[in-house]
């Protein structure tokens, strides 16, 4: 298989972009070298290299099924949890009091990024364990964190987080799933979820479920959820998990993509006999689920992301070895035909993809840079704070961009394949049925869309896009002092000042309480606000770039390097960031406001 990343562009980004070796002066990360953050890398290269990468097709044709009540996944999901557990790469950037290394999340998403571009179904089964083994350890007693988390971080058990259910997807205040108190301050559990990823299957002697359900005489809504520990199997009186607990397979999802991951419908307390485990306080399951909401929203950005690295390079590959068709300037059919990098539109897709890819690794790690950097200051300094309300806006935008332009850049990469990309025998065909779920896990487009407009920018006043318009406007006075990027710095500044006038106009409308008006064309708004803040982050490499061509003269490859990311900026920018124009001209168009109220009123 062609290779699926750059670890040379990992690099650039950790090292020079983000300049992560700094995180070390932070005592939560004191204990680190920039040499061990290689180590890591190294580590997570060889696990996909021995077991992701060689299952990837296999794992996808000889999909989970459920028999006799049990889901038998490919054997090496087993081999790839083990090789998590047991290289401490579950619990990585959990601290040490849980059992974690305290490794910075950047260096992990770098570490995610090379597992995912492998095989992304398998990432799915560590990550969801690690994000609930967490959640219990944040908010779970110490009696829980014990039983169950202290199990899942070493792969012995897995585990899983269960909102949707049939009748309610996005809309959680509909959840209807019960929680009987017991006299043992246990909760019988009964009711539905559905689309379960790793609800079940057979790797692990236990599946750890986290499971938002409504304690009887809760209130309605959100604010009545409550969440509980429902593990597959419980203790018995020697403390053997060996104890049926009720928890029932009842369906199985034949999905499009991402077939090595069985998504489930499981049934609790079909036989009243289903017994869950509250975590922290009654009625506040919700707050406590958004941590581990928001880790795999950005866990699904990602997903879009490295799926579509992995399908750029595999464009690449094939378009640097596929002879067809000559040069546009050659009309001598005598000359042979010619690879079909060498033609002009092939290049543009192949240059999209790859502005697309690492524009998105640019967004997300500036997310990841976030949180480790509110570990490093502590939660209450100012700066932190400043950190942790960009942090918030951002994430809808960044598990959105990279999931929808993801699509796009994996669409790209099956075309430059022709009618092979459509075929078995080349992987676009699966990569492309892969991706197409990232825009729609943890909370679809339109849901994120409406978050951003409706609450994000809106939200102490718009103290969130203030801060981050701020960041980009330093950006954009560094990159002025530097003459080969000063018209992209002017252009980048544009575009900031037409992104506020469209959100200042659009608020104006809320201000009407016209509120489906408001939020009809929220997708376009969501569009608009990642195009211009991924050439931020196009902007911030090129600077990077462009300081290393000035000041350190690099030659051959590096130099190649560093101008190549320059030529692909300048692409972003003339290609991609130009769409803008289109996106706020209907934004500011009032005159369909009309169509759009009498379509409401009928």
């Amino acid at each position: 298989m062609a290779q699926q990343y750059s670890r040379r562009n990992l690099d650039f980004m950790l090292k020079e972009v983000l300049k992560v070796g700094e995180l070390t002066q932070y005592p939560h990360f004191q204990d680190y070298t920039p040499d061990m953050f290689d180590m890591v890398l190294d580590t997570a290269e060889e696990i996909a290299d021995k077991i992701m990468r060689p299952a990837y097709v296999e794992s996808d044709r000889k999909q989970p099924e459920l028999t006799n009540g049990q889901v038998k996944v490919h054997p090496a999901v087993r081999d790839y949890t083990k090789a998590m557990g047991d290289s401490g790469m579950i619990s990585a950037t959990f601290h040490y009091e849980h059992g974690g290394q305290q490794l910075p999340l950047l260096v992990n998403a770098a570490n995610e990024f090379i597992r995912g571009a492998a095989h992304n179904s398998f990432v799915m089964f560590t990550g969801l364990t690690a994000g609930s083994a967490h959640l219990i350890y944040s908010f779970g007693s110490k009696e829980l964190q014990e039983k169950f988390a202290d199990r899942m971080i070493t792969a012995e058990w897995t585990g899983t987080m269960c909102l949707t259910e049939p009748q309610a997807g996005s809309s959680l205040s509909d959840v209807v799933t019960t929680a009987s108190p017991q006299a043992d301050g246990t909760y019988k559990i009964k009711g539905q979820k559905v689309f379960i990823s790793a609800g079940d299957h057979d790797i692990a002697d236990n599946i750890i479920h986290l499971v938002l359900a409504r304690i009887e005489g809760a209130p309605l809504g959100t604010k009545g959820i409550s969440l509980f520990v429902v593990p597959k199997f419980r203790a018995d009186d020697a403390g053997n998990y060996t104890i049926d607990n009720d928890v029932v397979s009842t369906g199985i999802y034949h999905k499009m993509g991402q077939k090595a991951t069985p998504a489930m419908h499981l049934t609790f307390g079909d036989k009243d006999n289903s017994v869950g485990y509250l975590v922290g306080e009654a009625n506040r399951g919700l707050q406590y689920m958004f941590q581990m909401m928001n880790e795999a929203r950005l866990g699904v950005g990602m997903g879009g992301t490295y799926i579509a690295s992995a399908a750029y390079y595999a464009a690449l590959e094939y378009a640097q070895e596929r002879p067809q068709g000559r040069r546009l300037t050659n009309k001598n059919l005598v000359d042979s035909q010619t690879f079909i990098i060498n033609h002009p539109d092939v290049r543009r897709m192949l240059t999209f993809q790859k502005a697309i890819v690492e524009g998105c690794i640019g967004l997300l790690f500036q997310c990841y840079w976030w949180q480790d950097m509110i570990h490093g200051l502590g939660s209450d300094s100012e700066e932190a704070k400043a950190y942790q309300t960009m942090l918030d806006l951002m994430t809808t935008v960044a598990k959105t961009y990279p999931a929808e332009y993801g699509i796009k850049a994996v669409n790209e990469g099956l075309q430059v394949f022709g009618g092979y990309g459509y075929t078995e025998d080349f992987p676009l065909e699966q990569m492309a049925r892969d991706v197409r779920i990232m825009s729609i896990y943890e909370g679809t487009t339109g849901i994120h869309s409406l978050n951003l407009l409706g609450r994000g920018v809106t939200a102490n006043g718009g103290r969130a896009p203030q801060l981050l318009f701020a960041e980009v406007m330093k950006t954009v006075a560094e990159a002025k002092t530097h003459e080969v990027l000063l018209p992209y710095a002017e252009k980048l500044e544009k575009e900031l000042g037409r992104l506020q006038k469209v959100t200042m106009h659009l608020l104006g409308l809320a201000a009407q309480g016209n509120n489906e008006v408001f939020l009809a064309d929220a997708t376009l708004y969501m569009e608009l606000f990642g195009i211009i803040t991924v050439a931020w982050q196009w902007l911030k490499q090129g600077i990077v770039a462009q300081n290393v061509i000035e000041q350190q003269a690099p030659t051959g490859d590096e130099l190649a390097f560093y101008q190549d990311k320059i030529h692909t900026m300048k692409f972003y920018f003339h290609y991609e960031l130009i769409k803008t124009l289109s996106l706020a001209a209907r934004l500011l168009d009032t005159e369909v406001l009309t169509v759009l109220q009498e379509e409401v009123e009928a």
